[in-house]
């Protein structure tokens, strides 16, 4: 036993040393990515706080105020188009309980004129733009825009519209693929590998797994982005989570290290949705690279009262 520990102890010190150092100090053994776009103000559902979430309206609202990347989400109609939207059914929304896959185009219902912010409770906001806009109509508008799109469903078709989109508008540089799912996110990477692509849930608690096992500086990585709740936010909406796991989410998984090495090694991180400034200041605090919000105002005057984290 003695003699294994002489011979473990130094091996075991010799891997946390070099381990620690490569964290630090990662283009040793990986060229840095060079994205064609860096972000630090992302507007959440194109600024759902402000406009209603996923309009023209809202995008162009966020664009005015200097936001740097939409986020949002795309479903597929009925007749095939691809349409901008959180939710598939569209309770929530419009108050009709109706999937988009179901209906045609011409036949999608309005929005509600008041919408509550999901991540911002009793908030609600308003608009004159109450259509679902297409996806091709953002491309349109916004042609230098960087766009994170988030699929939630294996649907193949989908998939591919959404590729032949982005494809006819030239943007493979500057459009995300995200999603939560593993097998979706294979295959979108799949139809499209020359786009950039966020970490899936399962890719993110790897990430976790090999960075406190130190192997993280040894393993190259495909993603470009990682898109994560800020934990105050994630706690905040699931009480009993937040009386089980306050004390050690943060802990776990805002990590100042990790993100600085992901840093350096061109990926960028976004924690969202930073709905106050105090949720802003936390995030960039932890090391995140940009802050997703419902409100490109905010977002806007806190740059302009921090002008260090321009």
């Amino acid at each position: 036993m003695i003699s294994f520990l002489y011979f473990f102890l130094p091996v075991l010190g010799g891997y946390t040393l070099t381990s620690v150092y490569l964290l630090k100090n990662p283009q040793i053994l990986h060229r840095k990515k060079r994205p064609a776009f860096y972000c630090k103000k992302i507007s959440h559902r194109g600024g759902s706080g402000e406009r209603i979430e996923s309009t023209m309206e809202a995008f162009t609202h966020a664009a005015e105020q200097g936001t740097e990347m939409l986020e949002m989400d795309c479903h597929l109609t009925h007749d095939g188009y691809v349409v901008v939207s959180h939710d598939e059914n569209l309770l929530r929304q419009t108050g009709h309980d109706v999937t988009i896959s179901s209906l045609n185009l011409q036949d999608l219902p309005l929005y509600k004129e008041r919408l509550e912010v999901t991540f911002y409770e009793g908030r609600y906001s308003t608009g004159k733009d109450r259509k679902f806009a297409l996806l091709e109509d953002v491309f349109k508008k916004f042609p230098e825009m960087p766009i994170s799109i988030e699929i939630k469903e294996n649907n193949h078709q989908l998939i591919k519209k959404v590729s032949d989109l982005v494809k006819r508008y030239n943007r493979e540089g500057i459009t995300v693929w995200a999603s939560t799912d593993s097998t979706i996110m294979k295959e979108c990477w799949k139809m499209n590998g020359s786009m950039p692509y966020s970490f899936s849930m399962s890719r993110g608690l790897l990430l976790l797994l090999l960075f406190y096992t130190g192997l993280l500086p040894f393993v190259p990585i495909g993603e470009s982005l990682l898109q994560f709740y800020l934990m105050s936010i994630f706690n905040s909406l699931c009480f009993i989570l937040n009386l089980l796991l306050s004390c050690c989410n943060c802990r776990i998984t805002m990590r100042k290290s990790l993100f600085r090495h992901l840093a350096a090694r061109g990926i960028q991180v976004h924690l969202f949705v930073c709905n106050t400034e105090e949720d802003i200041e936390a995030a960039f605090e932890v090391g995140a690279t940009g802050v997703m919000s419902d409100y490109p105002t905010l977002l806007s005057s806190y740059f302009c009262k921090n002008r260090s984290q321009d």
